[in-house]
């Protein structure tokens, strides 16, 4: 509910220019991704993993009302960095807890269903902000006290409901020593190198909303547009895992990064709401085949005890790239045009896909299954 009506909360409400958007979004995520790191070395650590996923989520349930009150863009500055701080404090621990509790041969279908049911929500919350702005006359501030009540009750179910199996391993080690990090092994690193290219084009997705108001479509029905995009993105999430466990995860990822390249072209050329409609139910579908797919590879490559770190570093390193991506996706959409920004992100897309390539070739095992 709130991504899908934050970048048009700040332009319309608050009078936010696109670079401070970039600068907002790009410290938010880079935080998170910082974060990730330190919290998924702390679970291979400390060998509990569900206590840093509690803490997390409810940093983030509970700075949503700052949202609400927010009346400069330092204050949705800060309440940004805030939840994505929660969000790098959960994000490794939870990955690594799906692997410890799914057998290898169902890791792909596992991944692919977590994120099916992730993206029910992620269809649900802004179908009730479109349903919230219409009711409300644009009331940005009522949708976001909404946004406050399910975070709270993920948090309950969450430590109600989840039960971990805690290792007790006899000696313990410091994952972040280098010559630990080594043993993370070849294929992990070149993976992270693919995902860091293909992020350095993956900015963020407030410039696809601006993109769809900029094309002609009403800002009542723009939060309209992630719903259209996570109902492909849900639907393909499940059957895409499946499908890796069988054939295999290279091909899916190239073909998921491959369409990423043609949509966002396809978004720097549209001309039409209607095409607009399309690339974004596109966009759900690259993202079928491409999210799940890293986290099982991730999980695949790495030692059981070193999953945590593993999930934590790659999204350190992914993330750095984030701010750079959307402050430059922010200064070439003022100073060239939009069209330039979805040029250049799908450029650095199809760098990605020549990495990918070239690494099928590496000796075994293979870099991505």
């Amino acid at each position: 509910m709130v991504q899908s009506i934050l970048p048009l909360f700040l332009v319309s409400v608050l009078g936010t220019n696109l670079a401070t958007i970039g600068v907002i979004e790009g410290i938010a995520e880079s935080t998170a991704s910082v974060i990730k790191i330190f919290s998924g070395a702390l679970s291979d650590y400390w060998e509990r993993r569900k206590q840093l996923a509690v803490a997390g989520y409810g940093l983030s349930a509970l700075v949503t009302p700052l949202f609400a009150i927010a009346t400069t863009p330092a204050w949705v500055l800060f309440a940004r960095f805030t939840d994505r701080i929660g969000k790098g404090i959960r994000v490794a621990p939870r990955n690594a807890l799906v692997a410890d509790v799914t057998p290898s041969s169902q890791r792909g279908a596992a991944y692919g269903l977590r994120q099916s049911l992730d993206t029910i929500g992620a269809f649900s919350g802004p179908f009730i902000a479109t349903a919230l702005l219409f009711y409300s006359n644009q009331n940005f501030r009522l949708v976001f006290w909404c946004a406050a009540i399910p975070g709270l009750m993920a948090v309950t179910v969450l430590i109600f409901g989840v039960k971990e199996t805690p290792r007790n391993s006899d000696q313990r080690r410091n994952p972040l020593q280098w010559n630990v990090l080594k043993s993370l092994g070849k294929s992990y690193w070149i993976l992270v190198v693919v995902a860091l290219l293909f992020n350095l084009g993956n900015f963020s997705d407030a410039f696809l909303l601006l993109r769809a108001q900029q094309i002609g479509i009403p800002i009542n029905l723009i939060p309209l547009s992630f719903v259209v995009m996570n109902i492909t993105y849900g639907l393909s999430s499940y059957p895409i895992g499946v499908l890796s466990d069988r054939i295999g995860r290279q091909g899916l990822l190239t073909s998921g990064f491959i369409l990423f390249a043609l949509v966002y072209f396809g978004f720097g050329v549209a001309q039409t709401p209607w095409q607009i409609w399309v690339l974004f139910a596109l966009c759900g579908l690259y993202l079928g085949k491409t999210q799940s797919l890293l986290q099982a590879l991730v999980a695949d490559r790495v030692p059981e005890d070193l999953r945590g770190t593993a999930f934590g570093l790659i999204n350190l390193i992914t993330g750095i790239a984030l701010l750079p991506a959307s402050l430059l996706a922010g200064i070439l959409w003022e100073k060239v045009g939009s069209q330039a920004v979805f040029m250049v992100s799908s450029g650095f897309a199809v760098t990605a896909i020549v990495v990918l390539s070239i690494s099928r070739h590496e000796n075994n095992p293979p870099v991505l299954g």
